[in-house]
């Protein structure tokens, strides 16, 4: 199977609202782990996965991330957007996904790490024709998140609020989205790319979910933020 070009948005914008008294005034996509931005590690991610090309959607205090970009380089081309204003999820990946050229484009959060195999997780997309596909992970503990129910051919028929003491598969913040399929939507320029995309899309289907077992984490409150100094110094050796 022709799997394409590889290209990667990562929404690096957030304002890392939770974990200020932690990181200090910088977007979350920055907060140090082990010395390094986490972007960093996203990055290192993204080329072990064999990305060519990544555009960062980039928002709040946009400046440190490009001056970051300015001083490193990178095994793969970089562009990026700058929302003037917030724009959600959705604006956020929309004006991205308008630099991308791969008809079938990974987006990712760039405060969240869900490490997986991007080939096996893109046959099942192809195979899906799917609009959009999520990969999701098995929590114990899942009241942070909510859950995502699949029906016995992978396709998503709802999301389950947040509850207390729930468990199951929740959304790991990676996507594989469908261009073209993507951009003929007509949505308008600020949107939430879960609740004004991937909600009504549920039970339709046009989105599938790709269950991983891989290494997870997001870093947006302070004990996850501190576990992942931990974690990576783990994984990712100097």
């Amino acid at each position: 199977m022709d799997l394409g070009k590889r290209e990667a948005i990562v929404l690096a914008g957030g304002l890392g609202t939770r974990l200020r008294g932690v990181i200090g005034d910088f977007p979350k996509c920055m907060a140090l782990i082990n010395g390094k931005p986490f972007l960093y590690y996203l990055f290192q991610f993204l080329a072990a996965q064999k990305i060519e090309k990544v555009i960062l959607s980039l928002g709040y205090r946009s400046e440190v991330v490009t001056d970051w970009l300015r001083e490193n380089t990178f095994p793969f081309a970089i562009d990026f957007v700058v929302e003037n204003e917030p724009l959600g999820t959705g604006g956020g990946i929309q004006l991205a996904m308008k630099k991308a050229c791969a008809e079938n484009v990974f987006v990712l959060n760039g405060d969240t790490f869900f490490k997986l195999d991007f080939d096996t997780m893109k046959q099942l997309h192809l195979s899906k024709n799917a609009v959009a596909t999520l990969a999701l992970k098995e929590m114990g503990n899942a009241e942070r998140y909510g859950t995502v129910k699949l029906n016995e051919s992978l396709a998503i028929t709802c999301f389950e609020e947040k509850m207390p003491n729930s468990s199951g598969l929740i959304n790991g913040g990676l996507y594989l989205v469908n261009r073209t399929k993507f951009l003929t939507k007509n949505f308008p320029e600020k949107f939430s790319f879960e609740t004004e995309f991937l909600h009504p899309a549920s039970g339709k289907g046009q989105i599938f979910g790709f269950p991983s077992q891989g290494y997870f984490i997001d870093i947006g409150i302070p004990s996850d933020y501190e576990k992942a100094q931990l974690d990576f110094k783990l994984n990712f050796p100097e």
